[in-house]
């Protein structure tokens, strides 16, 4: 069976003022239910993935709010991090966790903050690839392309697998600008690179060993200790010394490059939470386009002459909007966010500016 690994790291910066760094985004909910985005993505792996085999990844102060939300978890498959080592770091040390547990087990990670809207076409595509993956291939899940979208990674196709879907992985390309976009999609070459990885761990350890052998022997060291008395020590002494490193630098892109690496394309209604907009996008509004979140108690939004706005209210008060279009409204008790609908991803340069500033409460 699948061992899932669900890395749930980041502050979630573009949706602030409602993800901070003691409450990020994964731990919100934001998918137009009671569920935060962690549960979400737990309850999608239900059936591809029993408890005793998904892990979590995050941060050592979220670790006692991750395990509060999944009471049905393990307490040993809460895997807290001392301080962020990029998806090369976190990924790598689940994989060598489950590795120590079981060897020959093929794992896949997906990321806290993703919706799926088809439960069904997701599980069908994950199943293809744990197939892939178990006769010893690198696999990803791409998604294919709506819009130039300049948000995403890409990842470029190769040649097919065999007689399916399933396509070679030439490459990884990094977000690019809106006219390489334009041509990513056009090409018919290129898929979203969701962030969804799954691997024999045997195969991935493997590949880690020779591109990256200092993140690689760390990091055997430490599962070694996982479930001893002595995690504690060895955390403390190996993991600062560790490179942070993306997984798709860290393995992924030179296991291209030998043709180890392939993807299955998926049509599933993915969307990867960054900003609001998506949000606006992704939940249904009402007849002019208005979308309003789920709000803290007491707190009322009201609507006149307004049209796809997006409201968030979480500041216990009323929240009234008139004549505006296009726009994001967040309310909290401390801080109120008005920007353009289509500026949702500038939100991080004012978590930017105030860093700068050292308004750090605010953050």
């Amino acid at each position: 069976m699948l061992h899932a690994v669900i890395p749930a790291g980041g502050s979630g910066t573009r949706l602030w003022p409602l993800s901070r760094a003691d409450h990020p985004k994964f731990l919100l909910p934001l998918t137009g239910t009671t569920a935060s985005l962690l549960q979400a993505t737990v309850q999608r792996l239900a059936r591809l993935a029993p408890a005793e085999q998904t892990l979590v990844v995050t941060g050592r102060p979220h670790a006692a709010a991750v395990a509060a939300q999944l009471p049905g978890l393990p307490p040993g498959n809460i895997l807290a991090e001392p301080a962020p080592r990029d998806s090369g770091g976190a990924i790598g040390l689940a994989a060598a966790v489950i590795a120590d547990r079981d060897p020959g087990a093929v794992m896949g990670s997906f990321a806290a903050d993703h919706l799926v809207q088809d439960q069904a076409r997701f599980e069908t595509a994950v199943r293809a690839a744990v197939d892939a993956a178990g006769q010893g291939r690198l696999m990803t899940v791409g998604m294919r392309p709506t819009r130039p979208e300049t948000g995403y990674g890409y990842v470029q196709c190769g040649d097919p697998v065999g007689d399916g879907a399933i396509r070679r992985v030439r490459r990884f390309k990094e977000k690019p600008d809106h006219d390489l976009a334009v041509r990513f999609v056009d090409s018919g070459d290129y898929l979203w690179n969701a962030g969804m990885f799954i691997w024999r761990v045997d195969v991935f350890l493997a590949e880690l060993a020779r591109q990256q052998p200092m993140l690689h022997d760390g990091l055997v060291r430490i599962a070694a200790a996982w479930d001893t008395p002595r995690r504690a020590d060895v955390l403390g002494e190996v993991w600062p010394g560790l490179p942070r490193l993306a997984v798709e630098y860290a393995v992924m892109e030179g296991a291209a490059q030998r043709g180890l690496v392939a993807t299955v394309p998926g049509d599933f209604g993915w969307t990867d939470i960054g900003d609001f907009r998506n949000l606006g996008d992704l939940l249904p509004g009402d007849e002019a386009g208005n979308v309003v979140l789920p709000g803290a108690p007491d707190s009322q939004v009201q609507l006149t002459d307004a049209g796809r706005v997006v409201v968030v209210p979480h500041g216990g008060r009323l929240v009234s909007v008139l004549g505006v279009e296009d726009l994001v409204v967040v309310d909290t008790p401390d801080a109120v966010l008005v920007c353009a609908r289509d500026q949702a991803q500038d939100v991080k340069r004012l978590v930017d500016d105030l860093k700068a500033q050292g308004a750090t409460s605010y953050l």
